[in-house]
């Protein structure tokens, strides 16, 4: 199973029929991280966009609400249809900074720093996975692959039954409490995020070894860019259960 991932985006069956891209540009590492610096930039403009609308006193939360949309609706569209990646992905980094932007301000607007301090540690994890991984302290064996993606199946589960609980009144026990159980469930969710890295980088290094067609390029910078927005939104949570303790 080429290129199993715990993120949904990075689907199995993606490189399953090589065959068929006998002839077309191929995909390269050094392409895919091009494009994912590219779609960073962009995620990144909008978000910054829509924190300075937010605090010169716009009401950002329709741009919140319609980013998280558009993103999820992108998002779904560009895992079952990968060739149109070169144009859904830069639209999908635009609705999620809206998204994020939105989020990251109302939180720095609770906890001043609180946005640096998540975005350093982003950072820092991917670094320091990207090193484990390339040195191969860390390998993607297909264990580990069933671990992360069960891991990962089981959190999305539980969000899931929080959102339908939530519209009953029900709030589910700990999960978004700043009790240590609570901080505990978010660092968990932080690392079994962050877990998800070693997964896109393989997918993405599998790819390259399988000559992939040029877009997937853009399809290996996607599913790296959802996982970064997912680990980042749970640092902000986890910094936020613990400044709250203080």
């Amino acid at each position: 199973m080429i290129g199993r991932s715990g993120n949904p985006t990075l689907r199995d069956d993606t490189f399953e029929r090589p065959e068929i891209y006998h002839g077309m540009e191929v995909m390269t590492i050094n392409g895919t991280v091009n494009k994912a610096f590219i779609t960073l930039i962009i995620l990144i403009g909008s978000a910054f966009s829509t924190w300075m609308l937010y605090f010169d006193g716009y009401n950002v939360l329709p741009m919140a609400i319609g980013g998280a949309l558009v993103g999820f609706v992108l998002a779904l569209i560009t895992s079952f249809k990968p060739k149109a990646a070169p144009v859904l992905v830069p639209l999908y980094a635009i609705a999620e900074g809206m998204f994020i932007g939105a989020i990251s301000a109302q939180f720095e607007m609770r906890t001043g720093g609180i946005t640096l301090q998540a975005v350093l540690l982003t950072m820092g994890v991917f670094l320091a996975l990207l090193f484990a991984y390339k040195t191969r302290l860390i390998k993607a064996t297909e264990n580990f692959k069933l671990g992360v993606f069960a891991a990962t199946g089981g959190i999305a589960l539980v969000y899931i039954i929080s959102i339908v609980l939530s519209f009953f009144g029900i709030r589910m026990p700990y999960l978004h409490e700043s009790s240590w159980i609570g901080i505990g469930i978010s660092l968990v969710i932080v690392i079994v995020a962050a877990l998800n890295l070693v997964l896109d980088f393989d997918f993405i290094e599998n790819g390259a070894e399988q000559g992939a067609p040029k877009y997937m390029e853009w399809y290996g910078a996607f599913g790296l860019m959802v996982t970064l927005v997912w680990l980042y939104l749970e640092m902000l949570r986890l910094l936020a259960k613990l400044s709250s303790r203080d």
